[in-house]
C-alpha cells in the first residue's frame, strides 16, 4: 500500500490485531482488553466504526515500555 506524497521508496505494511488476536498473543481475557480500554490503561487502539483494531507496532512499544526489572 503506497499513501499519496510519499516518496516512491516509503512502503506502509500496517498490521492490525483483533481483540481476540491480542488476548492469544499477551494472553489477558479479552475482557480485561475491553476493561483497559474503559480505563484508558492498556495499549492504544483504533476504533473503526464499532471494530477495535490494535496496531501490533503501538502493543509492541507499550510492551516494552511496561517491562520491569
Amino acid at each position: 500500500m503506497r499513501l499519496l506524497g510519499m516518496d516512491a521508496m516509503t512502503q506502509i505494511t500496517p498490521t492490525f490485531l483483533t481483540q481476540r488476536e491480542l488476548s492469544e498473543l499477551l494472553r489477558p481475557p479479552e475482557r480485561t482488553l475491553e476493561d483497559w480500554r474503559l480505563t484508558h490503561s492498556g495499549p492504544p487502539y483504533l476504533k473503526l466504526g464499532r471494530h477495535v483494531r490494535y496496531d501490533v507496532h503501538d502493543v509492541l512499544s507499550r510492551v516494552t515500555e511496561h517491562r520491569h526489572g
